[in-house]
């Protein structure tokens, strides 16, 4: 979530304040994370304390520029981020939204029928 452009152990180090990326490139190896378990966290928050009889879900989908071809879901298809054709993946996502705060809720990969059918690529993955 950091507004950096791209993302990597040196460049997520500085943002936060370090002169090395050993610390970052530590804590992303070693932490295990359970994003599951984090969206069942948020949801119960989300009800116990943005609930909201006028909320509203908002679903929209994002698509991520890739320049490779092994990230999963990765193929030419269209990018409303790019607004146009790309290399890319593409992100669903599920927001909540009231008078009290607003959360993302869900999150899924969209996998092109190119990939959901190629058992090779099903197993680099």
């Amino acid at each position: 979530m950091a507004p950096l452009e791209r993302k990597n152990g040196w460049q997520l180090a500085e943002a936060a304040g370090d002169s090395s990326p050993a610390a970052m490139q530590d804590f992303l190896a070693r932490t295990r994370w359970d994003a599951d378990a984090v969206r069942d966290d948020l949801q119960t928050y989300v009800i116990e304390h943005l609930s909201d009889d006028e909320a509203v879900l908002v679903l929209d989908e994002t698509g991520f520029v890739k320049r490779g071809t092994c990230s999963v879901g990765v193929q030419r298809q269209y990018s409303g981020t790019a607004g146009r054709i790309e290399n890319c993946q593409v992100g669903v996502f599920l927001g909540y939204a009231g008078r009290h705060g607003h959360a993302l809720i869900e999150r899924a990969l969209y996998l092109p029928q190119a990939w959901a059918g190629d058992a090779e690529r099903r197993r680099l993955a």
